[in-house]
């Protein structure tokens, strides 16, 4: 049974505020015969920004779409100063995933991608330890290893990033990924690596969370997911979630509901990355 889904087109904008912007993109489409399935728009008052996402079925529009970014530029967006992604429904991103030795994040992330719930290619697996070869190996995904110390950190992020950029990866996923980035590698990839954190940000860092959290007592514990920036864990927000605990939970109780946010939180923050509906500016994250 074929699919029904028609190809779009999906505009991503910001600019500063001005009268006007609505009605020129709308203009732009009915002029081209472009029917909008869905748009939604943002102003952020305090700084006078405009942010927009609008997406277009591409049957039967009037602009070729190896023209469309050419035409938009030239009669709108060197007007009202923005900047803007074009995106198609049609075009898989590729996407990396890193990993170390948790398995959680990875599991969700690969049955998500084997069921068809995501429109999304996975060339390969990064990881810093051997441990998780397997897993590919069932997925039938290639497995490339590149162990990290001090001394051989800025060689082997070189050969990841030719590794990546061989591969035309759109994205990179963290999933548990227990190695920090360079400034290098991140500079390598504005916007395009996603981390999940094990806490509210900045919140029980380190390398045992929820035992620092049991040992606070805390009444929830949450799971973040954001862009990775080179002030660590301090870029973009995309998605946050939390779970209520009580004095009852265990170390153990904190950290089966902890694994079962980042699941969650991750797979939310990679759909969102794939529906292209997370526009960054500045330090934040307009999700649409």
């Amino acid at each position: 049974m074929g699919s029904s889904k028609k190809n779009t087109a999906i505009l991503l904008i910001h600019c500063p505020d001005q009268k006007g912007i609505v009605a020129a993109i709308s203009d732009f489409l009915l002029k081209n015969n472009g029917n909008v399935v869905d748009i939604e728009q943002h102003v952020e008052v305090d700084i006078n920004h405009f942010f927009m996402r609008v997406e277009w079925e591409l049957n039967d529009f009037a602009i070729p779409r190896k023209k469309i970014a050419d035409y938009f530029e030239t009669l709108i967006g060197n007007k009202y100063q923005m900047q803007w992604q074009l995106h198609f429904s049609d075009n898989k991103p590729r996407m990396a995933l890193f990993v170390s030795k948790m398995s959680h994040c990875l599991y969700d992330i690969l049955q998500r991608y084997m069921s068809g719930e995501w429109e999304v290619e996975i060339p390969l697996i990064i990881g810093n330890h051997e441990n998780l070869k397997y897993i590919a190996d069932r997925f039938e995904i290639d497995f490339h290893c590149f162990p990290i110390t001090k001394a051989t950190k800025a060689e082997q992020e070189a050969k990841e990033i030719a590794l990546l950029k061989e591969h035309n990866i759109d994205f990179v996923v963290l999933a548990r990924y227990m190695q920090i980035l360079s400034d290098n590698f991140v500079n390598h990839f504005p916007n395009q690596v996603i981390n999940i954190h094990h806490s509210f940000l900045p919140a029980f860092i380190g390398a045992k969370p929820y035992h620092a959290a049991h040992k606070r007592g805390v009444k929830i514990i949450g799971a973040t997911s954001h862009y990775v920036t080179a002030d660590l864990d301090e870029g973009p927000i995309i998605v946050q979630h939390t779970n209520s605990v009580s004095h009852k939970d265990s170390i153990k109780d904190l950290i089966r509901k902890g694994k079962n946010l980042e699941k969650m939180v991750l797979s939310e923050a990679i759909y969102l990355q794939l529906q292209h509906k997370v526009l960054p500016y500045q330090n934040r994250t307009i999700v649409f």
